[in-house]
């Protein structure tokens, strides 16, 4: 309504009230790291076309920096991906099972989750303490490329432990809540 009382016409460009309030609780470590290395990223990809566009010599180690800061943005933003339980998922089979065999699928999915994200936080823990050489064009080792890496997993590592955990305080996915809604 209007403040004469008239119906208003909604907008598809409108955003809603309860969009309008940014809340800090809806944040965490991960997207604040993920935030500063964005804007690393994006600071080092202006530093290389001023560079090589206005100044006409590029900066040799600024490709090689942007490369392994959009690894890093990419698994950092998978933990923040991982706290939502935003990650690709098959809704397809949540469909067509009772509930109880959507719960039972909705464990044995934590479980894989949890257990592949274990794995992967070991083995790039592995692969960090073996590599020994260093980057092309600045003098830092690749290693710390693979321990960001592995703190991209730990961090879904964790995040997926808390949603498996609220899935089975609850007895409900996000998935299963979406066969219902259909």
């Amino acid at each position: 309504m209007n403040d004469n009382g008239t119906a208003r016409e909604s907008s598809a460009f409108e955003v809603p009230e309860d969009d309008d309030q940014i809340r800090r609780g809806d944040y965490a470590l991960e997207d604040y790291l993920t935030l500063v290395v964005f804007w690393l990223l994006a600071l080092d990809v202006f530093l290389q076309f001023f560079s090589r566009y206005v100044l006409g010599n590029s900066i040799a180690w600024t490709e090689e920096m942007a490369r392994y800061l959009l690894v890093a943005v990419g698994f950092l933003g998978s933990a923040m991906a991982a706290r939502k339980g935003t990650h690709i998922a098959v809704e397809f089979f949540y469909r067509y099972l009772s509930d109880s065999m959507a719960r039972v699928m909705a464990v044995i999915v934590d479980v894989i989750r949890v257990s592949f994200l274990a794995a992967m936080v070991w083995i790039t823990w592995q692969l960090a303490q073996r590599t020994n050489s260093m980057m092309v064009s600045v003098d830092v080792p690749k290693s710390v490329l693979y321990y960001v890496v592995m703190l991209g997993f730990v961090l879904m590592l964790l995040r997926s432990l808390q949603l498996a955990w609220h899935h089975y305080r609850t007895g409900r996915s996000e998935l299963m809540l979406q066969q219902q809604d259909d």
